[in-house]
């Protein structure tokens, strides 16, 4: 009785330790999963005079500005040819010139958004002289 109540107790043991283990595949399935994103992304959103907001997602990698404003996405792609950060698509164009912060509509010379980007600095840096 001592010996089937010991193979018994080994058996479950065994059992049990096995039972505990994870598949194979789903490790495989992990490391898959934690893929490393190398791209350099910015990401900032302005306020205009008016209190609209846009907010503008950068890939310096792949060269696209994704653009967010009133509800709607446009994907531009950026412009070499235009001065300082300039991305576009066939129907609108985005560019950050000198801190103003402008959205366009090519096709009709409309600009959807226009803002100055803040300065960061605590005022002058002027000191009066007597």
């Amino acid at each position: 009785m001592k010996n089937l109540f010991t193979l018994f107790l080994m058996g479950l043991a065994v059992l049990s330790s096995t039972a505990c283990k994870h598949p194979g595949k789903e490790t495989e399935a992990l490391t898959e999963a934690v893929s490393e994103n190398k791209d350099e992304i910015s990401k900032d959103v302005f306020t205009d005079s008016y209190g609209e907001k846009i907010e503008v997602t950068i890939n310096h990698t792949k060269n696209i500005a994704t653009v967010h404003l009133e509800g709607k996405t446009y994907d531009l792609k950026k412009s070499d040819a235009l001065p300082e950060y300039t991305a576009s698509n066939e129907e609108y164009q985005y560019s950050d010139i000198k801190g103003n912060i402008t959205l366009l509509k090519k096709n009709v010379d409309m600009v959807l958004f226009h803002a100055k980007r803040e300065t960061k600095g605590s005022g002058s840096a002027k000191m009066a002289s007597y």
